[in-house]
């Protein structure tokens, strides 16, 4: 006998397993649960730098990646958002939809059996990051010797302490060539040291790890806030 109930509801709903990338969700149809108040949510906070830590599995980088969306000044995300609940507050949609320079960028990939084969993840990820502002490099709003930083750390030639400094780089050359502070997004930020602690290299990552963050979110001026997350309190 044939379920014609479950055949309808099977064809209506499209389950995203394995994306947790928003706006391949929303432009596929799949089936998505709302969580877009948490943008509210977090802009009610006066905190610049939120920490999310959760367990595996808990929505975490689709949420990171919802906020990309929202908020990147290189995107127009009305069509993704369309018929969500933050749409309901139009005040808010207008100041800060596609109204910011926004970095996103996920840890999960830095890992390694010793410091050297994870510090070689880091200079790649780090390289496809800058590939997303190529145009930083040819704009003469930026600052000379922060494009020359800029194309050393593109091409994977830059030495340690550049790769320290580059997440706060990306946001002066961001500022400067926008006129306005950046929303940084940074995803599964525990997974370098997680491993790092596993494999017996955990100092030079936390080291690492430290310098990247310190430079980027403490007295940072040209940072709007920053959001991370993570499963692990450190």
């Amino acid at each position: 006998t044939r379920d014609f109930r479950r055949e309808k509801w099977n064809m209506a709903i499209r389950f995203p397993l394995g994306n947790d990338i928003f706006t391949e969700i929303r432009q596929n149809g799949d089936y998505y649960v709302d969580k877009t108040r948490f943008i509210e949510e977090l802009l009610k906070e006066s905190f610049k730098v939120n920490l999310i830590t959760r367990p595996r599995r808990f929505g975490k980088t689709l949420t990171i990646s919802m906020l990309e969306d929202f908020f990147d000044i290189r995107r127009d995300s009305r069509k993704d958002f369309r018929g969500l609940a933050i749409c309901e507050n139009k005040k808010l949609c207008e100041e800060w939809m596609n109204r910011w320079p926004t970095i996103f960028l996920t840890l999960k990939s830095v890992v390694g059996r010793d410091f050297e084969s994870a510090y070689g993840m880091l200079k790649v990820l780090i390289a496809g990051l800058c590939k997303k502002y190529t145009f930083l490099a040819d704009s003469d709003r930026v600052d000379e010797d922060d494009r020359k930083i800029f194309r050393k750390l593109k091409s994977q030639t830059s030495d340690p302490e550049n790769l320290k400094d580059c997440l706060y780089l990306l946001t002066r050359m961001l500022n400067a060539y926008y006129g306005k502070p950046v929303v940084l997004l940074i995803d599964e930020y525990d997974v370098p040291l997680a491993r790092a602690s596993e494999s017996g290299y955990y100092d030079e990552m936390l080291d690492m790890i430290r310098a990247l963050f310190d430079q980027a979110l403490k007295s940072n001026e040209f940072l709007k806030f920053a959001v991370i997350t993570g499963c692990l309190r450190l």
